[in-house]
């Protein structure tokens, strides 16, 4: 696997990117990918899936957002729809590479708003082709919700209210913690050492007013009557980005879909648990899926294709 770091520009802000190709010459088959919650595009834990996709044959384009890690912009700030449109630019970038297959590019992306944010591009973007969402929040507020108690979230919208009208008169926004007090990790992802390379490469405040496009955040809207390819991975019982959500996506979906469920784990122990299965269907998904218009191979009800893989028993 060749890699190169790459540029392009999204709004004025420049966003970074790892170039990853196969050791052979293109063009290639492209896949691009927006790191989850609070990653980076060079976090350890993304090699695997660029190592294989690569062996494959397909390039994978793998951004910081703007406002993360190399890329520019105000620091640190969640927002879906700036992400989505850094996605949708990542996109065009790779149309104007010659060593890219015009017409087959796809995403894959894992990690609540990372795994949500893919398909939300596939609804929005009509030249991606197929998709990869593993573990995705599918409704911001439920996800932020859940992770508190009744009467922790009713106290949560309190704070909220009155940072709003804080905002609004002062211009500024209290300062938070952006994995405790926008979400709240786990005991599961305190005790890992999932991510830790980039975690401290990221603020540790961020301003309150970020959780206000959370609330709104809706990829299960997008999903509902989906044509695009789609692969859902997901954990049972998961803790972290819960398992109804990633249901739910594949529920709605309208086209060629699959849903992984990997039974027997938890949300950070899948990703090396089950590795050696789920990377493999996610390359083969891409293959099968991500051919540019003119080179299909039709199939009896292809555009009907709902399976469903689980990995483990109860």
């Amino acid at each position: 696997m060749r890699s190169e770091t790459v540029e392009y520009f999204s709004g004025s802000d420049r966003v970074r990117a790892l170039w990853r190709t196969p050791d052979g010459e293109g063009p290639y088959r492209a896949i691009i990918q927006g790191p989850g919650w609070y990653g980076l595009k060079d976090a350890k834990a993304y090699d695997r899936y660029h190592e294989a996709f690569t062996a494959a044959g397909f390039a994978v384009l793998s951004i910081d957002y703007r406002g993360f890690g190399e890329s520019e912009g105000e620091r640190g700030i969640v927002d879906p729809t700036r992400q989505l449109e850094d996605l949708i630019n990542g996109v065009t970038y790779l149309t104007t590479r010659d060593d890219v297959v015009h017409g087959a590019i796809g995403a894959y992306a894992t990690g609540g708003t990372g795994g949500g944010n893919v398909v939300l591009l596939a609804a929005a973007d009509e030249r991606v082709r197929a998709v990869v969402s593993q573990v995705p929040v599918a409704d911001g507020r439920d996800w932020l919700h859940r992770m508190r108690t009744e009467w922790e979230w009713v106290q949560y919208l309190r704070d909220l209210e009155e940072d709003r009208r804080r905002r609004v008169l002062t211009g500024k926004s209290k300062l938070v913690h952006p994995r405790e007090e926008v979400m709240v990790q786990t005991p599961e992802r305190r005790a890992s050492g999932f991510k830790k390379d980039v975690d401290g490469k990221n603020p540790e405040a961020v301003p309150l007013s970020m959780v206000d496009p959370l609330l709104r955040y809706r990829p299960l809207d997008a999903a509902r009557g989906l044509r695009t390819p789609l692969l859902v991975v997901a954990v049972d019982e998961d803790a972290t980005t819960p398992t109804d959500h990633a249901e739910a996506i594949y529920e709605a979906a309208a086209g060629p879909k699959k849903l992984i469920l990997q039974r027997n784990t938890s949300h950070y122990a899948a990703y090396a648990q089950y590795a050696d299965v789920v990377i493999p269907e996610m390359t083969r998904w891409f293959d099968e899926h991500l051919r540019p218009l003119g080179d299909v191979t039709i199939t009896a009800d292809a555009g009907r294709l709902d399976a469903v893989h689980n990995l483990g028993e109860r």
